[in-house]
């Protein structure tokens, strides 16, 4: 049984979809009920739990011998960093005896020892944490996720702009959700001993004015990238509703990223290009 924590999420369905269709047993784990019928009827079990619930999740654990680890983002209007140390302490600790025979976890591009910066200190966190267990374990340290983007569609269509905390020509890896369920489908069935620290991108790499070209031709109008000034990214993110320790977090983030940006020298490279997910997005909605 392959046991897929965030799996209604953008990439843990993917992953989900990938086994099922590969036709291995499937756990999806949600808090939410009303994502209970969609994966029955996909051919999943759904696992109905709250991943601070420790001794929930053990129980759960126990069932499977395969884990895909995503730790579930905070939302924004809460203290992120505290919110998700605490999520991660839970997971990790019913991981303990859980007798899974391996874990794939996803991380990020430029996890490091980090305090007080988002994602970039909690994952690297995760990675050490995840070294004490004793369990075969895989990390996919994934690159920015083209999703991020969708907030930004609205402002696009109706008033021709992209705002971005990142300068309109820095180019980073991006990757579309989907490509990292596949690459996760990988991992998830590869033999249970083997190990690896994986980087996953997109084909190219791309900048915000790569976003904003690419809302342009979707859309059929001009788009502009709108720079947030590094020294508004924490008012900028207050005005997006996060909480002062969030905007700060995220914000420290944004500055090591643009600073010490992390490249792979032989990454895991998905089919999806930014203006094939950006095309659908437009398309979808």
């Amino acid at each position: 049984m392959h046991i897929v924590l965030g799996g209604t999420g953008h990439v843990g369905s993917y992953l989900a979809r990938e086994l099922i269709a590969r036709g291995e047993p499937v756990t999806v784990v949600t808090h939410n009920p009303e994502h209970r019928d969609e994966w029955l009827a996909r051919g999943a079990q759904v696992a109905l739990i709250d991943v601070h619930d420790t001794a929930g999740l053990r129980k759960l654990f126990r069932r499977g011998r395969r884990l895909f680890l995503l730790n579930p983002p905070a939302a924004p209007s809460t203290d992120t960093d505290a919110a998700e140390k605490a999520s991660l302490y839970s997971i990790l600790a019913a991981l303990e005896d859980s007798g899974l025979e391996k874990i794939v976890a996803e991380s990020t591009y430029g996890a490091q020892p980090l305090e007080r910066a988002g994602d970039l200190g909690i994952l690297y966190e995760m990675e050490r944490g995840l070294r004490k267990l004793g369990i075969a374990y895989s990390v996919i340290r994934a690159a920015y996720y083209m999703s991020n983007w969708d907030a930004s569609l609205d402002d696009a269509r109706e008033r021709g702009i992209v705002r971005s905390f990142l300068p309109a020509e820095f180019r980073l890896p991006m990757v579309a959700p989907h490509d990292l369920g596949v690459a996760a489908a990988e991992l998830m069935t590869a033999p249970a001993d083997e190990q690896v620290l994986r980087y996953v991108e997109g084909p190219r790499r791309y900048s915000p004015a790569d976003v904003a070209a690419c809302f342009a031709s979707a859309l059929g109008r001009a788009v502009t990238v709108e720079e947030v000034p590094r020294d508004r990214w924490v008012e900028g993110f207050r005005e997006l509703g996060f909480s002062q320790p969030a905007a700060e977090s995220y914000a420290a983030m944004t500055a090591a990223t643009v600073d010490g940006l992390e490249l792979a020298d032989d990454p895991v490279r998905g089919a999806t290009t930014l203006r094939e997910y950006i095309d659908a997005l437009a398309g979808a909605a």
